[in-house]
């Protein structure tokens, strides 16, 4: 198969991608280089025979068209997106413009190219919609979010992601295109750019610096590693039943503070501070972020009794170990990526 994936220099597409790869499926990247997506992710991939990078914007529509003139894609992945509540609070506008312009003009283009296939390559071709669970809303101190719930999303990026969500649904029962959607929880994992929780910490305390959490750090997220989730995307592509919605967790709910002082207890054990110090005492609370959701978690029992989900890290304390190693090993893509977005 030949398949598109938009977002593929950012974190979580850059991973599908890798697993693409290892099912010998022919990969084209479409992604803009904005300051979380890098080719460094993609470092050693790009070969011209099995991936292929296309520079250029998901709502340019012209440009989009030509792609599916040039590779005839037998599927569609959506990976590229805004994706930074903070970043949405204070410039929304841009989310608008690519989480839910950019999805139309890939929706729209992959209507008209399925229209023009042969049957039974209609039948095959599939477009994938990859969102969140924040679309849900928050959850109180018991429950999970799960595929039928209604959408209720209380940030500029929620909103935004739920508005795209939508329209997929929409282009499947309008005009019968093969779609499917996926909605995960927050991921972790190698290649994060450092503006989300852990990979913050991480490179906020190797450079003896503050180490901000939002409120009292009560706030609670369940965390499915990137390998884990891009597991899953591959099935609800290449097993997923068009016009359904799966859901994706990693089983393993913590409180924010609880993961900042975990990833602290690990770089004491495997990089101690010089002042012999821990980590943890530059642990800063500040001020709460606006419209902050309580509690997000995902049953996906679905995934695994429709789809044959299964998490290969089944402990977040030893994915999260995994991760701290990685970032560890690889100083210098976080030099690389961060020094681009100076100045």
């Amino acid at each position: 198969m030949t398949i598109l994936v938009t977002g593929a220099a950012g974190f979580i597409g850059s991973c599908f991608a890798r697993h693409l790869l290892s099912k010998n499926h022919t990969v084209v990247v479409l992604d803009k280089l904005t300051y979380a997506g890098h080719l460094e992710n993609l470092e050693g991939l790009i070969d011209n025979k099995t991936l292929f990078f296309e520079k250029g914007d998901i709502a340019d529509d012209a440009f989009v068209a030509s792609l599916f003139k040039k590779y005839q894609f037998d599927a569609v992945t959506n990976f590229a997106a805004e994706s930074h509540v903070d970043n949405s609070i204070h410039s929304p506008r841009e989310f608008i413009e690519t989480n839910i312009i950019g999805t139309f003009t890939l929706l729209d283009n992959s209507r008209k190219y399925w229209s023009s296939l042969s049957e039974d390559k209609k039948q095959n071709f599939r477009y994938l919609q990859v969102s969140t669970d924040e679309v849900y809303g928050t959850l109180g101190e018991t429950g999970k979010f799960h595929e039928t719930l209604p959408y209720q999303p209380n940030s500029p990026y929620s909103s935004s992601k739920a508005g795209a969500d939508h329209l997929v649904r929409a282009w499947h029962h309008t005009y019968g295109l093969p779609t499917v959607t996926t909605n995960c929880s927050n991921n972790y994992g190698p290649r994060q750019y450092p503006e989300k929780l852990i990979p913050v910490m991480i490179t906020n305390a190797l450079q003896e610096k503050n180490l901000p959490v939002y409120g009292n750090g009560g706030n609670i997220r369940d965390w499915i590693h990137v390998e884990d989730h891009a597991h899953g995307v591959y099935l609800a592509l290449t097993r997923g039943t068009p016009g359904e919605t799966y859901c994706f967790g990693g089983n393993s709910e913590r409180r924010n503070l609880d993961v900042v002082k975990a990833i602290c207890a690990t770089l004491d054990s495997v990089q101690p501070r010089k002042n012999g110090k821990s980590y943890s005492e530059l642990i800063t609370f500040v001020q709460d972020r606006a419209g902050h959701d309580w509690r997000y978690a995902i049953d996906d029992s679905k995934a695994q009794k429709d789809l044959g989900f299964e998490r290969k890290y089944k402990n977040f304390e030893d994915g999260l170990k995994a991760t701290v190693d990685w970032y560890l090993s690889n100083t210098e893509w976080s030099k690389k990526v961060l020094g681009k977005n100076k100045g």
